[in-house]
């Protein structure tokens, strides 16, 4: 393959990815006149000029082979522009491009057409290497970049160029056999490193390098995390950007860690966590905690049954959780989850000050009410 296809059409979850046409002539024209930049490179600064770029502007790139053009389109309505660019098919390397609508952002949207996208060029569409770059100060394509599984590769000082001059831009790529390693098939052993679910109000999704001042926040200002989890003592904002960056993602044959988001947006709920999978015995355990902003909400309770019943999908058949013998709270969320308590092991659990005896919980395939 050394083009794009003419009428290259994706569809997601939520979105439809599309050539801009004819079609469209009405609804460019009143994003021109709204003055909102979301179009891609080269769109007519005034409506004269729409009928013109509909035709044949927009479509240059793809004529050249190195590229294409597409409407991220939301219930019909353009939200905003995805494009694939620098596209070279002897090396199977391309970069990906994007803008949303300010009214639109926030919702998810630029990560899903992104990797709706990239799965195509790097499946469908033959190319190795997907590319995405972003300003070092815009967190928010800095997560879309995350979000949708890229590795950040370093830094290019002074490369981006903007009215208030030069900016350092991140360099991410993805390659084609990332996507071997995301979401897991219900036959293999092991959790992948995109493992993503929804509840009915939370997002459980990998932990990303800007997770980490939340992250930081949870533990420096709340005694509960610092008395129940060992792991505390003495955390600063390089050990928390260490842990979301590397050691959440370091094991995916026998755990995995979930950030918890909520679906409203705001700041990070907690975390869930997979660990001491054995994948020949179907058993596994779960820990989890959350963030004192986030608390009595019953936030733990919804995490912890969505990632157990994606537990029980992936052949498990029992599920269970240790708390320590003081911790009320932890064993309350346990409780409502479900969860029988079976005993107590002797001294089982590392906490703040030491080890601490452990109320063990199970729930087995066949009584999860889920």
């Amino acid at each position: 393959m050394t083009g794009f296809d003419q009428h290259l059409t994706i569809t997601t979850r939520r979105l439809v990815l599309r050539p801009f046409g004819p079609q469209d002539t009405d609804r460019v024209r009143s994003i021109v006149e709204s003055g909102v930049p979301f179009l891609p490179p080269g769109a007519p600064g005034h409506v004269a000029g729409v009928p013109q770029w509909l035709a044949f502007g927009v479509h240059e790139l793809w004529r050249s082979g190195q590229g294409v053009h597409l409407a991220i389109l939301s219930d019909d309505v353009i939200i905003g522009a995805i494009s694939l660019f620098r596209t070279i098919w002897g090396t199977g390397t391309t970069e990906v491009g994007y803008g949303v609508h300010p009214a639109y952002r926030g919702r998810g949207f630029a990560p899903e057409a992104v990797a709706g996208l990239t799965d195509w060029a790097l499946t469908k569409g033959g190319l190795r290497r997907v590319e995405l770059r972003a300003n070092l100060d815009n967190s928010s394509s800095l997560r879309v970049a995350e979000k949708t599984g890229f590795t950040r590769e370093g830094v290019l000082r002074g490369a981006g160029y903007e009215d208030d001059g030069p900016h350092d831009l991140v360099i991410f790529g993805l390659l084609a056999r990332d996507l071997s390693m995301g979401p897991p098939t219900m036959n293999g052993r092991g959790f992948g490193t995109g493992v993503r679910m929804e509840s009915e109000r939370l997002i459980l999704r990998p932990f990303t390098g800007t997770d980490a001042e939340d992250v930081l926040a949870a533990v420096e200002h709340d005694s509960e995390i610092r008395r129940w989890m060992p792991w505390a003592e003495g955390y600063d904002l390089q050990r928390a950007y260490d842990w979301c960056t590397r050691y959440a993602h370091a094991d995916s044959v026998n755990g995995v860690q979930f950030a918890i988001e909520p679906k409203s947006g705001g700041r990070l709920v907690g975390s869930v966590g997979v660990q001491r999978a054995d994948w020949e015995r179907g058993d596994v355990e779960i820990g989890y905690w959350i963030s004192p902003w986030a608390r009595r909400r019953g936030f733990a309770r919804e995490a912890a049954r969505a990632v157990t019943t994606y537990l029980m999908m992936r052949g498990f058949h029992r599920v269970t959780l240790l708390a320590a013998v003081g911790n009320v709270a932890s064993q309350g969320v346990a409780k409502k989850a479900g969860f029988t308590e079976e005993g107590v092991l002797r001294r089982a659990l590392p906490v703040g000050d030491g080890l601490s005896d452990a109320v063990l919980f199970s729930l087995l395939k066949d009584e999860s009410p889920w």
